[in-house]
């Protein structure tokens, strides 16, 4: 398996077992050592992988990190783990920052087997940064954080490199949590920024920043949507006509691997997965669109809640269907003759999503 296979087996795998890891151990041999192994190090050599490392610092002797990545005998990225479900914070850094100062490693990561946490010196040297330059959920990856992620890998481990690209994820890491937070509540000058693009002649007052306010955050997401709707469009129009034989042959179908219970995950489906998040982000945000593949249909779940199912792709048949449900939770399949048809059906989808919005807020 490639490391992009590798990561999405183990990210597809988490869902499954995550509740049944209550303790760190437990976590390490589920989660984090598989991660180790699909960064091509070997978790039974210790001359590439020490677990309970131990340096001494000051007076404080026997102190252990959960794992060292060893590279000429010396540790080059540190591993600190807690258990599955555990929130990460800085209360959880002690060990690592001692840890760094006394070590020739310049990478360390933080993880509970999901979540993980990579930080450096790029402030002071030989000091961890207090931020992580990058942070990623195996639950949610893109292949962007894998392209990131692989650099670390052991075939073409290059620090400089390595280091060079923390700086820019860092401060791309920064900026994008300031777009999130303007998104989410624009602040008083960007509202005025476009309140002067877009009326030039006009009075910023109190009463127009109220107005304006929602109106920039809207905007935002509206813009967002349309984003999302064209690249997978484009993309996924691409997939299908790129996946038709000339010769008129049935659509050729890539294949992720087997997992443990004998549930195949294609690529078709996939598409298929990332079409119903992109129409249900005008609605909710997208991370709380979650998958569960079975082996007859990939069921699309609202906030990975079995008793709120959005829909179903029923894509392991020559003729593909979408399941949709009425607010019984009846479901009716509607014939597809290609992923991109999702998008057609959006009004049902979408009015899924309502129903259960609704209905929790009335429950309140």
């Amino acid at each position: 398996m490639s490391f992009n296979e590798k990561i999405l087996a183990l990210s597809q795998r988490i869902p499954k077992i995550k509740e049944h890891l209550q303790t760190e151990e437990a976590t390490k041999n589920a989660l984090v050592m598989p991660f180790i192994d699909a960064l091509g190090y070997d978790i039974f050599n210790p001359k590439e992988v020490v677990p309970e490392f131990t340096a001494d610092f000051g007076s404080k002797k026997g102190e252990k990190v959960d794992y060292a990545i060893m590279k000429d005998d010396e540790p080059c990225i540190l591993i600190e783990c807690k258990k599955a479900c555990a929130d990460l914070s800085t209360e959880n850094m002690s060990q690592l920052y001692r840890y760094f100062s006394v070590t020739k490693a310049r990478i360390s990561i933080l993880t509970n087997g999901t979540k993980y946490w990579f930080f450096s010196d790029l402030d002071e040297p030989n000091k961890m940064d207090e931020k992580p330059f990058l942070e990623i959920d195996l639950e949610r990856q893109k292949d962007l954080t894998n392209a990131e992620i692989k650099k670390m890998a052991k075939e073409g481990f290059d620090l400089d490199r390595m280091l060079s690209t923390a700086s820019e994820l860092k401060y791309t890491s920064e900026i994008k949590k300031v777009i999130t937070a303007e998104v989410e509540n624009p602040s008083e000058e960007l509202v005025r920024f476009f309140f002067k693009r877009t009326s030039p002649k006009g009075l910023f007052t109190v009463a127009m920043k109220e107005y304006f306010t929602p109106l920039v955050s809207k905007a935002f997401r509206v813009f967002i949507n349309d984003k999302i709707d064209d690249r997978l469009r484009s993309a996924l129009e691409h997939s299908v006509n790129s996946n038709i034989k000339n010769d008129g042959e049935d659509t050729v179908v890539q294949v992720i691997p087997e997992n443990d219970h004998g549930i195949i995950t294609t690529e078709e489906e996939l598409d298929g997965y990332r079409v119903i998040v992109a129409i249900c982000s005008r609605k909710v945000n997208p991370e709380r669109v979650a998958h569960r593949d079975t082996k007859s249909y990939m069921g699309i779940l609202l906030d990975d809640n079995n008793r709120k199912p959005i829909c179903r792709l029923w894509f392991n048949t020559k003729q593909k269907y979408l399941g949709v449900f009425d607010a019984q939770k009846n479901e009716e399949r509607i014939p597809l003759d290609k992923v991109t048809d999702l998008y057609l059906n959006a009004d049902r989808i979408l009015a899924t999503i309502d129903y259960y919005e609704k209905h929790e807020a009335g429950a309140e």
